[in-house]
């Protein structure tokens, strides 16, 4: 997300809406989900006899080997019990696992994890469990599992248990992080005034203060080192020795982490964008608004260049829309009552939103054009979208939690000049969507300290794991995501050329890529291409 290179480091991806109640994903989900993240369905592949794809030898629950810990707490001091799946819709199970606040602490607090199981449609092929992540953080991924058959490939949902899970502080997990009720007044990160910075510390202090008071007992445990110990719970509770993994964008990230804590319950990994584990915070910041701002000049461009386009303004997009921007920031087109008026905060995390998949763009044209007329409706619904606000004008958590786990992971605490410094660094890489005038935001700096930040990435002794990078990804830039694959002890790099965020599904290459590696173990060369 954006708000990660203004005020955390992180990524984002989406979540497809899956509730206990099972109701129906609701519009703004609809909306956040690019088309191009799933792979296309298609004609089954021949039936594998290759003996790795057999059921794998399991143990009761509770009593697998944790295999081996380079460093923290010992997960197996905590026995998790096994799942009891009861049926939900779609021929998918939920159930519920507890773990431990603190793994540090295993007979203290607990934390239930919310988690959904889309069984193998061939049972007699099935080859075991593969967890999936969507990345964040903060975003639950029980969704994908639920909507599991719209996302992956036949050949993997014949031969794999989809378990996707909300992780600790996020979805239907309890508890949940849950900070304040509206977004509206935060957006202003973006926003120039004379009192700003003033408003913005002031904001920040709030934030952190509503987050640790209604969240007391797990702020500080929110953290990706603790996502990770819960996948080897997930595993032992399963009563699998070894699982396969797919992550988007953040799950990537918490991919990696869990890989490097547990290597020998590694049987295969697939990581989909993700951001350079060896780059400080600030740096990972400036390398993903860089991004934004690279897929911004390349839409500007494909517009300028397409008289079809909606805001082609005689072949210079480019300079109307900084006419457009600097006309918002002076006179803000007014909304309805009860929502903010969109100036250039608001037109900004609207143009982000855009970014994430080429997809939107033609929606961004047309709101873009509006916004030059004066009806600043369309980017205030990618502002919507983006803040997952729902049709009730309610918004969900996931920011919140986005923001509480980023800081969980983080080991500094950046006082007030470090963050102007820092801000002025990021208008410098990304002039149109950070002004160089624009206030700071201090999210992390009033949060309370980290105790457990995120442990060094390295794969050491998980065996190969694949590493999708798309060429025109803003959210986890290419060069990030191929730091990733150069990081792990045995990364297999793998290009996608696609201007979106993420890469799995956008071609018929990179999906048999995937399937090749996570069925039959045969990992590809490191750097193929698919285009």
């Amino acid at each position: 997300m954006l708000v990660a290179a203004l005020l955390t480091a992180g990524a984002c991806a989406v979540d497809a809406g899956v509730t206990r109640t099972a109701s129906e994903p609701s519009d703004t989900a609809a909306a956040e989900q690019p088309s191009t993240t799933g792979a296309p369905d298609t004609p089954d592949a021949p039936e594998t006899t290759d003996p790795g794809t057999t059921d794998p030898v399991t143990t009761d629950p509770g009593t697998t080997d944790p295999g081996t810990v380079p460093s923290g707490p010992d997960v197996s001091a905590f026995q998790p019990a096994p799942f009891e799946w009861e049926p939900f819709r779609d021929g998918v199970e939920v159930a519920t696992l507890d773990v431990p606040i603190d793994y540090a602490d295993p007979d203290g607090g607990t934390i239930e994890l919310f988690v959904a199981r889309r069984a193998a449609t061939d049972p007699s092929s099935r080859i075991g469990s593969l967890l999936v992540n969507p990345g964040g953080p903060g975003f639950g991924g029980s969704s994908f599992a639920l909507f599991g058959d719209q996302i992956y490939d036949s050949e993997l949902l014949r031969h794999f248990d989809i378990i996707g899970w909300d992780p600790r502080g996020t979805g239907e997990s309890e508890p949940a992080i849950d900070c304040i009720d509206d977004w509206d007044d935060y957006v202003a990160v973006l926003d120039v005034s004379d009192d700003l910075e003033a408003d913005n510390l002031a904001l920040a202090q709030q934030f952190a203060a509503e987050c640790e008071r209604k969240n007391a007992d797990i702020v500080q445990f929110v953290g990706t080192n603790n996502s990770a110990r819960d996948i080897d719970t997930i595993r032992r509770a399963l009563g699998e020795d070894t699982i396969s993994y797919f992550g988007f964008s953040y799950g990537s990230e918490l991919g990696a982490t869990w890989a490097t804590l547990f290597p020998d319950t590694v049987r295969a990994a697939v990581l989909d964008g993700a951001s350079d584990p060896e780059a400080d915070r600030l740096e990972s910041s400036l390398q993903q608004i860089a991004g934004f701002e690279a897929t911004l000049t390349t839409f500007l461009d494909r517009c300028s260049a397409e008289p079809s386009c909606a805001f082609h303004n005689d072949g210079d997009a480019a300079a109307a829309f900084d006419r457009l921007m600097t006309s918002l920031e002076d006179s803000p087109i007014p909304s309805r009552s009860g929502r903010p008026d969109v100036g250039r905060g608001v037109a900004t995390i609207g143009v982000v939103q855009a970014m994430y998949s080429d997809s939107f763009w033609p929606q961004l044209e047309r709101a873009l054009a509006d916004a030059a007329d004066g009806r600043g409706a369309g980017l205030l619904s990618l502002y919507d979208s983006y803040y997952q606000r729902q049709n009730d004008g309610s918004y969900g958590d996931e920011l919140e939690a986005f923001q509480v786990i980023s800081c969980a992971d983080r080991d500094d605490r950046p006082d007030i000049e470090q963050v102007r410094a820092e801000t002025l660094r990021f208008a410098e890489v990304a002039p149109r969507l950070v002004p160089a005038d624009a206030e700071p935001g201090f999210f992390c700096t009033f949060m309370p300290p980290a105790l457990d930040p995120r442990i060094t990435i390295t794969g050491a002794g998980a065996g190969p794991i694949v590493v999708i990078g798309t060429t025109g990804d803003p959210a986890t830039p290419f060069e990030s995501t191929r730091a990733m694959a150069a990081t792990l002890d045995d990364g297999r790099f793998v290009i996608v050329e696609a201007d979106q965020h993420t890469g799995y599904g956008v071609n018929r290459c990179v999906v048999e890529v995937v399937n090749r590696y996570l069925v039959d173990l045969e990992p590809p060369d490191d750097g193929v291409v698919c285009d």
